[in-house]
Formats: C-alpha cells, sequence, structure tokens
C-alpha cells in the first residue's frame, strides 16, 4: 500500500515537473517566493483593519505565533522523516526539471510553504465575518497556486504539500478558536466589500 501511494506520488510530480515552459518556470519560480506575496499581505493586513478597527493589534502577535509555529512544527516533521525532495532524490537524478538550479534544503515531507500558506488562510477565513468574498476566493487561489508551484519547481511531491496542508490547517484552527475567545468576530464586514 504505502510503496503503491509512493509511486502515484512520484509519477504525479514527474507529470506536473515535466509539464515545464519558460512562462510558467517564470510564474512558479515568482509564486514561490516569499517576497512577491508581500502586497498580498498588506492586503490582507488592511482587511483586517477594516473589520476589525484597534483590535487588528491583537492579530499582528497571533499570526506572527501562527506562522513561526507552522513552519517550526513542519521542519521538525521534516528532520524526523527524513524524506528527501525530489530534487535531492538520487533515484530522480536527471529526472526532474529544475528552475534557476533551485531546490531547497535536503527534506521535503511536510511542505512549509504549505503548511505556513494554509495556516494563514485557515485562520483568515475563520475570523473574517461572513462576507469578504473576494479575499476568501484570493486565499484559495494562494493556497493553491503556491501548493502547486512546489511541485511544479520540483522541490515537493504531492504528499509533501498535503501534509503541510493538513498541518497548516489543524494549527490555523487552533490558534484561531483560541483568539475567538479573545475578540468577538463581526457578524458582517464593516464596509461595503465582497
Amino acid at each position: 500500500m504505502l510503496e503503491t501511494l509512493r509511486i502515484i506520488d512520484t509519477k504525479i510530480l514527474l507529470w506536473i515537473n515535466g509539464e515545464h515552459n519558460t512562462f510558467l518556470d517564470f510564474i512558479m519560480y515568482w509564486a514561490s517566493d516569499k517576497l512577491i506575496w508581500i502586497p498580498f499581505y498588506i492586503l490582507l493586513l488592511a482587511t483586517l483593519y477594516r473589520n476589525y478597527q484597534k483590535q487588528t493589534l491583537w492579530f499582528l502577535p497571533v499570526v506572527a505565533l501562527l506562522i513561526a509555529s507552522c513552519d517550526q512544527l513542519s521542519g521538525l516533521i521534516k528532520n524526523t522523516t527524513l524524506r528527501f525532495r525530489p530534487c535531492h532524490e538520487p533515484l530522480l537524478n536527471g529526472m526532474i526539471h529544475l528552475v534557476h538550479d533551485y531546490c531547497g534544503g535536503d527534506y521535503g515531507f511536510v511542505s512549509s510553504h504549505a503548511a505556513n500558506s494554509v495556516g494563514l488562510t485557515t485562520f483568515m477565513m475563520m475570523i473574517l465575518p461572513d462576507g469578504n468574498k473576494k479575499i476568501r476566493i484570493a486565499l484559495i487561489a494562494y493556497v493553491l497556486l503556491l501548493g502547486y508551484s512546489r511541485i511544479y519547481l520540483g522541490a515537493h511531491y504531492p504528499l509533501d504539500i498535503l501534509g503541510g496542508w493538513i498541518v497548516g490547517f489543524v494549527l490555523g484552527f487552533t490558534i484561531a478558536k483560541l483568539l475567538q475567545q479573545k475578540i468577538k468576530v463581526p457578524e458582517i464586514i464593516s464596509t461595503n466589500v465582497e
């Protein structure tokens, strides 16, 4: 069973990584870059402020704690499971297309990018009041694009991404639930934003 799962995981990775071209190389390389998302994070902060005003100050240390927790737990799992990233896997030598020779550290299960993005997305989905439809769609697109880019770049297997999503969901859900005990989530958005 585990061997079958590993084979399927590798086949999906090779299919996604093998469907490369110059345009996608550019998009996926930058989609995986942390700095490119800064404007999006500023938009999320503005959305929090629009909905929570002064209570927004509660969110800054909590989100920092959430991202640090996702990052540390995913790192701990990587250093425990010791599963090579596809780009470091000797059995896949010469089969992985690398963009700008980018690969990352030795181990990839679970993906920190995936854990961080889903942790943040889960948290935001839970603490944003009803409405905010465009932000919710943007958050889902963010998670999917980031996860796909990691596989496309050969930095992670699909199961690395799935594992990261699970870690992020659990931590994002837990921290949002704890914060909801301290703040009141507005029933509706405070401005005319979808």
